[in-house]
């Protein structure tokens, strides 16, 4: 369940930090994860952005998606190793200190061992002056909000954690709806027929995706709106129009 809705459309950026990421090494999750979770709660994903675990480059991007979006989603760079930079970098943009949080000290201290919430670990802990603890049910160690920028770790099943901890917080728009329609041609027979159907029908979304199996072409027509009827309108006229050209 999310917060209120909005009556206007609700935007989103999500941001990925990390060199292993841009090297190969790991292989990102976590878009695709945050793609169909904003979608299916009324949110639109409008970026994703990859930098390096570089503090400039975090601070930069993520002052320029909080400027642009609703909301900004960070994954990655906030464990316990010296690179795990996430943490300052967002101090840094938003003008902050950063220190140990009581509350983060809290979880944390309650969760290891005595004697074994070493001082990596403490760097779990450290939270921007002002920022909101967002809860962990997977590790403890918690991500954070200030502003409208949300920083959650980037081992996938933690951040998919995290995300359910947020969503009730979040607002939501008028959720997208598809339809598809599956066309036994390649994508140029139709393509003129699809850009008239788009003029005609300006709120709707109307994608084609072609695809190729064993030497033949067929495409796949995606119709998008947030109004049923102005999709089921579209729908039936890209309908028409496959119909027609296929015979």
């Amino acid at each position: 369940m999310t917060g209120q809705q909005a009556d206007d459309v609700v935007t989103a950026a999500f941001l990925v930090i990390g060199d292993e990421i841009l090297s190969g090494r790991t292989k990102d999750k976590n878009i695709g994860f945050v793609a169909d979770y904003m979608t299916s709660i009324g949110i639109d994903l409008k970026e994703a952005r990859i930098v390096p675990d570089e503090t400039d480059e975090i601070a930069n991007a993520v002052n320029a998606l909080r400027a642009k979006y609703t909301y900004v989603f960070t994954s990655g760079g906030i464990g316990p190793t010296h690179d795990d930079i996430t943490a300052e970098s967002v101090a840094k943009a938003f003008g902050v200190p950063l220190n140990l949080d009581p509350r983060a000290v809290a979880l944390l201290e309650s969760h290891y061992a005595p004697g074994q919430f070493t001082p990596a670990r403490q760097r779990m802990a450290r939270i921007p002056e002002g920022a909101e603890l967002i809860e962990n049910k997977v590790s403890k160690a918690p991500g954070f909000k200030i502003g409208n920028v949300h920083v959650m770790a980037g081992v996938p099943s933690i951040m998919q954690a995290m995300m359910d901890a947020i969503a009730p917080t979040l607002t939501t728009g008028k959720k997208m709806l598809s339809e598809t329609v599956s066309a036994d041609m390649p994508e140029s027979r139709i393509a003129e027929r699809l850009s008239a159907i788009q003029d005609a029908h300006p709120q709707t979304l109307i994608g084609s995706y072609p695809k190729a199996s064993e030497g033949k072409f067929t495409t796949q027509i995606v119709i998008r709106s947030r109004d049923e009827d102005v999709l089921m309108a579209a729908t039936k006229d890209v309908a028409q129009a496959v119909a027609e050209l296929s015979g």
